[in-house]
């Protein structure tokens, strides 16, 4: 029995293929093709609970535009609360949720760039510092987020610039300039014929300042958040570890931009006029974003920059916690279906 069991024994070995345990398998880490597509399908499910309160905020911050504080000028909205109503009596939920369909383009674009692309250039960065790729710095943390916001913002400004004019429409209670688009496509065609290609990227400026400034503490408080919990001895993979580290995120990421915002909301839907001196058609109230921060402020004070804050943090608070939970979801079970 033992001369037969030691016959058997190697050649049993040798037919064996090796095949790890389902403990042991460690799944490679995606691409930044599969990161941005996840990236930017997280986006577009946060959009679609925040983009109401996106339309109330946009409202908010043109109502009183150049107006002063003190001005006796009749308010439109009187808050909040206010826009929700007289929106869902006159425009009923395609008022509430105008702007969706260019919002979905804007998400895949900037949620994609700021999500798939931070680790590859963050990483990037720490190498050429002279670090462990892997290494947490909270500098080049910051600066990865700032610089992928930046370049989402840019891909994405002619889709915002459209998303802002038609959410600020209101044939009820208009306020600010109104542009009357048959839809997303329309819009982009008639920006186009107006201002050319240069104008379908007129206040990119604005966007990138307010994306960089967002983008720059969105992901860093989120890994600071989460990383804290996890010493702590809070789950590293639950669903509560996703969640309160992304309200982290979202009470950071609307302190950081809210100025920027208002900036960029006032830019995007002022009116256009053709220059007399170049001949170029620009903005009719601001050339810049540090022109309209400066023209707010003389006139409405700081409170102007401040306008729709608390619909911005019922914006971003939402959408930076769907967001974040959503891509942390979309990437563990992408991660499982590849594997």
């Amino acid at each position: 029995m033992s001369s037969a069991a030691g016959s058997t024994a190697p050649a049993s070995r040798s037919n064996l293929v090796p095949v790890p345990t389902p403990s042991k398998v460690v799944a490679a880490p995606l691409n930044i093709y599969e990161s941005f597509l996840c990236g930017g399908l997280a986006g577009c499910a946060a959009v679609t609970v925040s983009n109401t309160s996106e339309v109330m905020k946009t409202r908010l911050q043109l109502q009183g535009e150049l107006q002063k504080a003190n001005s006796n000028a009749p308010k439109v909205y009187k808050n909040v609360m206010d826009v929700f109503v007289k929106t869902w009596r006159n425009e009923g939920i395609k008022g509430l949720q105008r702007g969706l369909f260019p919002a979905y383009g804007y998400q895949i674009l900037l949620n994609g760039s700021r999500l798939g692309f931070y680790e590859p250039i963050r990483k990037t960065i720490n190498g050429l510092l002279g670090m462990k790729p892997e290494s947490g710095n909270f500098a080049t943390a910051l600066t990865a987020g700032a610089l992928t916001g930046c370049i989402g913002a840019a891909a994405g400004s002619p889709l915002f610039l459209v998303k802002a004019r038609i959410q600020a429409y209101s044939p009820a209670f208009p306020v600010g300039a109104q542009h009357h688009y048959k839809g997303s496509f329309d819009a982009l065609s008639q920006i186009l014929k107006e201002g050319g290609v240069r104008g379908l990227w007129r206040g990119v400026n604005a966007a990138i300042l307010r994306t960089a400034m967002g983008s720059s503490v969105q992901l860093p408080s989120y890994n600071l958040g989460k990383s804290l919990l996890v010493q702590y001895g809070w789950a590293d993979n639950s669903f509560a570890t996703y969640l309160v580290a992304s309200m982290v995120s979202g009470v950071s990421v609307c302190a950081a931009m809210q100025p920027a915002d208002t900036v960029l909301t006032r830019m995007y839907n002022q009116n256009t006029i053709k220059d007399p001196v170049t001949g170029r058609v620009r903005g009719a109230l601001y050339t810049n974003p540090i022109d309209c921060l400066w023209k707010t402020f003389k006139t409405e004070g700081i409170a102007g920059w401040y306008k729709g804050t608390t619909a911005h943090f019922l914006r971003i608070f939402p959408h930076t916690v769907v967001t974040l939970v959503a891509n942390e979801i979309i990437m563990n079970q992408y991660r499982k279906w590849r594997s």
